[in-house]
């Protein structure tokens, strides 16, 4: 290998720790954080749990563990889903802060509150 050869391997491998030490300097993360997900059990004619609390950006999924279908559809038309029967699961993002009041269009007595912030 000649020196030059050297030379410009070595320029090149400075040049990427540099990038690398710049980017953390910035707050720039090799490995992004991944989005939140948390999951709501629907089962026994309820929504567990019955208020959740989470950060904007999380991502919801409610799983139908009971054995007759259920929807999941929220009071303000932000988000439904369509008929779940058993183990068949509907997800949302959720972006925005605020109270998100939902229920079961099939068993309207079933109701549940996601709380963003």
């Amino acid at each position: 290998m000649s020196s030059r050869t050297i030379w410009i391997l070595g320029y090149t491998a400075a040049a990427l720790m540099m990038t690398v030490v710049l980017a953390t300097a910035r707050g720039v993360a090799a490995n992004p954080p991944q989005a939140a997900t948390t999951e709501v059990k629907i089962d026994n004619f309820s929504f567990g749990p019955a208020t959740l609390t989470i950060a904007p950006g999380t991502t919801v999924t409610w799983i139908n563990r009971d054995d007759i279908p259920h929807t999941v559809v929220s009071t303000d038309s932000v988000f439904k889903s369509k008929v779940l029967d058993t183990d068949e699961k509907f997800s949302f993002t959720f972006t925005r802060a605020g109270t998100y009041p939902y229920f079961c269009s099939i068993h309207p007595k079933m109701t549940a509150t996601v709380v963003v912030r």
